[in-house]
């Protein structure tokens, strides 16, 4: 199957690729980057830091 590589936009297969979906290592490297440096986001209301810490420790103990 021919894929397109999110990063680059070349095609590439899907088979025996070890990068995929990206078309190479470089690739699949600058997408990581991308995400931690902050440039992609998943949308949703930031997490107060206070509140998810009294919500783990309830989780802990049950």
């Amino acid at each position: 199957m021919k894929i397109i590589c999110p990063v680059c936009k070349n095609i590439t297969t899907w088979e025996e690729n070890p990068f995929r979906p990206f078309c190479s290592e470089r690739c699949r490297v600058i997408d990581l980057g991308a995400w931690a440096s902050g440039e992609y986001s998943i949308p949703g209301k930031p997490i107060d830091e206070t509140e998810q810490a009294g919500q783990e420790e309830e989780e802990d103990n049950k």
